[in-house]
């Protein structure tokens, strides 16, 4: 994925005029509330709310909107990554989904299992 792609995709997550990521619109694109996407990055769910925790929570974001932007590209559109995210199992974990693996602190295996396959390796 193009660096330009990934900017693409933290601006769509933004919230003007804040340089931060907006839990919010993530949560949204999900499909759960504040208190579950809290929960799934291993946050208070007063971090993601307060204006304050811009860095902290962006930090707890990035990898969601990473995981995002990269099954995006791959499955062609926003609606079909979140569905990805939240039911396909990822081959090798289990029956577990990118849900589960995020939400157990492992975003980077799922960053690097949808690499693999951006590669061929899985094809």
């Amino acid at each position: 994925m193009s660096a330009s792609a990934l900017d693409l995709t933290a601006t769509r997550f933004g919230e003007e005029p804040a340089p931060f990521l907006s839990a919010r619109r993530v949560a949204e694109t999900l499909g759960i509330n504040l208190s579950e996407l809290a929960d799934l990055v291993g946050v208070a769910r007063n971090t993601l709310a307060a204006k304050a925790a811009g860095r902290k929570a962006d930090a707890a974001l990035s990898p969601i909107v990473r995981i995002f932007a990269m099954a995006g590209e791959m499955a062609g559109n926003e609606q079909r990554a979140a569905i990805w995210f939240k039911h396909q199992p990822i081959p090798g974990w289990a029956g577990k989904t990118a849900y589960d693996l995020v939400r157990e602190g492992k975003a980077d295996k799922v960053l690097a299992y949808l690499e693999a396959v951006r590669s061929g390796v899985y094809a």
